[in-house]
């Protein structure tokens, strides 16, 4: 008996060798490459948005896997993926790719710049001089020019990157004597745009028409605001002192979100950042955060990035500046709030180009050729609408 069960142990072990081995041979994947060929360029940029077909020339078969190739470090990259061969078996794909910086820096600068004589400026920090993956490119100015001395200098604006990208820009320095103003009072017709136009032209089914406010509209009478027919108000929460510098509570944010709640309008925020690092970006969020949990948010929060002048000090590649902002929507979303990246039309494409978030847009025109997304369109800084002395910005929300 004891003999006849160490058969069928011994019986039941090798039956089960068999189906493992079985089942190893048909669940493993072998690597084949024979089924397919590659372009003869397996180069690509870095932050690139591409998978596995955009390389494979032809294939006997079909891709399974067309996954993304990871493009944001510099070097080899080995790529696998799965496809069915032409007996429809799946094989594995091996190759390698190669990761590039093949973009030129960004330098931010038309044919020509003005500054008054004696301005205390270095012009190599000041005209926005940036890379798309460098955090310090080299940015020179070629030619000799005197801040002291009124005139027109012809010179070459220079940016090389670490991987030898190369741009140029040639412009006409303009140092220029402040005229003086004496007597008499202006001329010029004031223009404005008035919100009652800019409802009846815009406002659908679709959209919602509004404001955005902050310290500079004063103290405003969110009724009359409401009752000219405005749906909706952004309100500055706070702003940076700069660079490193302590978060300020925008000394109107706490009667403006008070009165505009109180007269039933839809409300979202926005931090005026000078953030030059993921870190500094979680910070600003968590103090927006801490300022707005006792009121009913419910638009958008924005990040809004303005200290372009600066930029270069902050040592940052463009990559580097959207992976800021992106902290900055993180930690709000985290907390259950809605985020949008405000920016107008030109840094949009320029800058914020590796932006996957909402988009808020400002640009001031009858109708914008920006064709990118955007939730919501801010289009004029000279908005006249009652309950507010001065001007304000008029923005469409778009549902």
């Amino acid at each position: 008996m004891k003999k006849k069960m160490i058969i069928i142990s011994s019986i039941v072990v090798v039956a089960s060798l068999i189906i493992a081995l079985i089942i190893y041979f048909n669940v493993r994947i072998v690597v084949d490459n024979s089924g397919f060929t590659l372009k003869d360029d397996l180069t690509v940029n870095v932050y690139s948005n591409v998978k596995v077909k955009y390389f494979i020339k032809d294939i006997d078969g079909k891709v399974v896997e067309n996954s993304k190739i990871k493009t944001n470090e510099l070097g080899k990259v080995e790529v696998e993926f799965i496809y069915l061969n032409s007996d429809n078996r799946k094989r594995k794909g091996v190759f390698e790719v190669e990761v590039k910086d093949l973009e030129e820096p960004l330098i931010w600068l038309s044919n020509s710049y003005s500054v008054r004589v004696g301005d205390d400026v270095n012009l190599e920090d000041e005209i926005l001089c940036a890379d798309n993956y460098d955090s310090n490119p080299s940015c020179k100015i070629k030619g000799d020019y005197d801040l002291n001395t009124a005139g027109n200098y012809s010179l070459v604006y220079e940016a090389e990157d670490s991987s030898g990208n190369i741009e140029s820009v040639d412009f006409t320095l303009n140092v220029y004597e402040p005229k003086s103003v004496t007597g008499g009072g202006s001329s010029e017709e004031v223009t404005y745009t008035d919100f009652n136009a800019i409802l009846e032209e815009h406002k659908t089914d679709d959209t919602l028409v509004g404001i955005d406010v902050s310290k500079w509209q004063g103290a405003i009478d969110f009724s009359k605001v409401k009752e000219a027919g405005a749906e909706f108000v952004i309100i500055r929460v706070g702003s940076q002192n700069g660079v490193g510098g302590e978060y300020v509570l925008d000394p109107y944010f706490k009667r403006n979100i008070r009165k505009a709640l109180d007269n039933k309008l839809k409300v979202g925020i926005y931090f005026y950042s000078y953030a030059d690092s993921k870190k500094e970006a979680k910070k600003q969020a968590e103090w927006v955060i801490k300022q707005i949990k006792d009121y009913d948010i419910t638009l958008p929060i924005a990040f809004d990035f303005e200290s372009f002048t600066l930029f270069n000090s902050m040592k940052l590649s463009l990559y580097g500046l959207n992976e800021v902002a992106e902290s900055y929507f993180s930690t709000l979303e985290d907390a259950g709030y809605d985020t949008m990246l405000y920016g107008s039309k030109n840094y949009l494409n320029a800058i914020w180009k590796y932006n996957a978030n909402k988009v808020w847009l400002a640009h001031y025109t009858d109708k914008t050729d920006y064709d990118k997304d955007y939730v919501m369109w801010q289009l004029c800084q000279d908005g006249v609408i009652d309950g507010i002395n001065g001007f304000v910005d008029i923005d469409i929300l778009y549902k």
